[in-house]
């Protein structure tokens, strides 16, 4: 029986041991608060009775994790703008709460804060794009990205707020508050934030993640830009837009979807699903001239949009930029139903640039008959700005706070 015993509390062990994976390994808690360089250890672990400064550039290696607590803060310095890029096989478990959520912020004090004080937050990952030859991320980072492991995990973001990002390391390279590149479906993106980011405030270089309840507030290009062969699917999300803030040498809309820069039609196609998303445009005659478009679909790119509403963007809401892009949409192949559809000039709830296969009566009559809606109802936007789901880990601050 003693035997028995042994053999069993032994068989416990190893299973418990199983079980507890990543916790078994060293966990180095740095005992300085600013973080550079390339981080290589199994764990490294950001407490949250700490605020933690990046400086420069600092990566998260294959095979290494950066665990985050929940309520942790962490800055950028002033000098060394910082940003944080988790390379393919690495991983940021960074889950917050609602009510400790994590915050990546500007270093500058409150009043002083600037979009593009700092990098950005850069997940890469194995998951498959439509390149030919192995991609670089943007932003002057040059790490690679993407494979063939479409469930790949890179650990999750729960609770995250990201302030203030998107530094232009390089002309047309920005960093945005939040890039994909490759991400698999196995990743967690759940209530991330951005607020007051320079560039993009969410993009998807390819991959198959499909993040939920995410928030683009007062952004200075796209709240959502898609590219690469993107195949997951944006569930409860929100793009607000500032007036009186947008990029001075681009165009801002709510979303803005490509194949690839030159819309060739290499695959898979970038075919985003988004489901319950609340655009909401600058919406005002004083508005700064480069704010844009609702939903921007372009070069040879599929798309499915359901349960929507487009609202108050100045120069229009549902956009087909391309014969491909059209012609996908009047096959049914891009799909764009229940949705509702009010334009700052409602004569521009629907546009089509690809004229010799869909006019701009065709489109709207084709969005029409698939249960979508132009009124003016969507512009109750208090209620649509503060979703329930938004609660207490979101901020809405006056730029520079």
């Amino acid at each position: 029986m003693k035997k028995l015993l042994s053999i069993f509390i032994v068989i416990a062990l190893v299973s418990c041991n199983d079980q507890l994976g990543e916790v078994n390994k060293p966990i180095n808690v740095p005992t300085e608060t600013t973080i550079t360089g390339t981080l290589t250890e199994p764990i490294t672990t950001l407490t949250a009775d700490k605020q933690w400064t990046l400086k420069g550039y600092v990566y998260v290696a294959d095979g290494a994790s950066l665990v985050i607590q929940p309520g942790t803060t962490i800055v950028s310095d002033i000098v060394e703008k910082g940003a944080l890029i988790i390379e393919r096989g690495g991983k940021i478990i960074a889950e917050g709460t609602s009510l400790k959520p994590i915050v990546f912020t500007s270093g500058k004090p409150v009043g002083e804060k600037t979009p593009g004080d700092w990098g950005g937050i850069v997940i890469l990952g194995k998951a498959t794009t439509n390149r030919t030859t192995e991609p670089t991320i943007e932003g002057g980072i040059g790490r690679p990205y993407g494979g063939t492991d479409d469930a790949d995990n890179s650990g999750i973001l729960k609770y995250v707020r990201i302030e203030y990002a998107g530094i232009a390391a390089l002309p047309n390279s920005e960093i945005n508050g939040l890039t994909l590149g490759a991400v698999g479906s196995g990743t967690t993106i759940d209530y991330v934030q951005t607020i007051y980011a320079n560039d993009d405030a969410f993009e998807f270089f390819g991959g198959t993640v499909s993040p939920n309840h995410l928030y683009a507030y007062a952004t200075a290009d796209d709240g959502y830009d898609f590219d690469f062969g993107y195949r997951g699917t944006v569930t409860d999300a929100v793009a607000n837009r500032d007036p009186l803030f947008v990029d001075s040498g681009d165009a801002g809309n709510g979303v803005e979807c490509d194949n690839d820069g030159t819309g060739s039609p290499v695959q898979p196609y970038t075919h985003p699903k988004l489901n319950r998303v609340v655009l909401i445009g600058a919406n005002s005659s004083t508005a700064l001239s480069n704010h844009n478009l609702g939903l921007r679909f372009r070069r040879a790119t599929q798309f499915t949009m359901t349960n929507s509403i487009i609202v108050g963007h100045m120069k229009g809401g549902f956009s087909l930029e391309s014969n491909e892009t059209a012609q996908f949409y009047k096959d049914g192949v891009s799909k764009f139903e229940n949705n509702n559809v009010y334009a700052f000039d409602p004569t521009l709830n629907f546009i089509s640039k690809a004229t010799t296969i869909l006019t701009n009566a065709d489109v709207k009559t084709k969005a029409l008959a698939n249960g979508n809606t132009e009124t003016a109802v969507g512009l109750d936007l208090v209620t649509l700005k503060f979703p329930v789901w938004t609660n207490s880990w979101t901020r809405f601050p006056v730029k520079g706070n």
